[in-house]
């Protein structure tokens, strides 16, 4: 029998003072069974920092939200798609390998990667030289320490802030609090 996936709701309130953008997002994940609370807090994460784009690509006229993921690998962890259905962000978690990386890129306007746990800079090292060639892909590495703080702050209901300042979020829910500073590889 296969499991099924632990459904988690989120009340995310992004203020991202660098690119003037605020809004409120009433999200939905759904946690792969051998998904860890640390790699969905990350994709949750990834959403609140590029939540701009949702104005900045699509003038606000798009759908910002979790794909299949770990469920699919031709699905992206979150993605932002525009009214006509075309795919503009495609945001990957974790360390993926270089080939799925590439046909992202022929599927979407901008691809963003977000690696984290200690063995990134690893990884980032392995596959660096294969990922030269996309120039609609950035990459980007979660200091360890924060990504493991952001696994406390899971709990099947969640109501967050989402403060994006000089490149740092700040993610609490009023108790707690996680500093995020992403380090750009690529």
């Amino acid at each position: 029998m296969a499991l099924k996936s632990t459904i988690f709701k989120a009340n995310l309130a992004v203020a991202d003072i660098d690119h003037g953008y605020y809004a409120d997002h009433a999200l939905t994940l759904a946690r792969h069974p051998s998904e860890t609370d640390e790699r969905m807090m990350i994709r949750l994460a990834a959403l609140a920092l590029q939540a701009h784009q949702l104005q900045a690509m699509c003038g606000g006229d798009g759908q910002l939200a979790f794909g299949a993921g770990l469920s699919d690998p031709d699905e992206p962890d979150v993605w932002l798609r525009d009214f006509t259905g075309r795919t503009r962000l495609w945001i990957e978690v974790g360390q993926p390998e270089d080939k799925p990386v590439t046909k992202a890129c022929g599927k979407a306007d901008q691809v963003v990667v977000y690696a984290f746990a200690s063995s990134a800079e690893v990884w980032w090292r392995g596959i660096e030289t294969k990922l030269t060639r996309p120039q609609n892909l950035q990459v980007w590495r979660i200091p360890t320490a924060a990504s493991q703080q952001l696994a406390a702050l899971a709990q099947r209901s969640m109501q967050l802030q989402a403060t994006v300042q000089e490149g740092v979020l700040m993610l609490g829910d009023g108790e707690r609090s996680v500093d995020i500073e992403p380090q750009r590889l690529k």
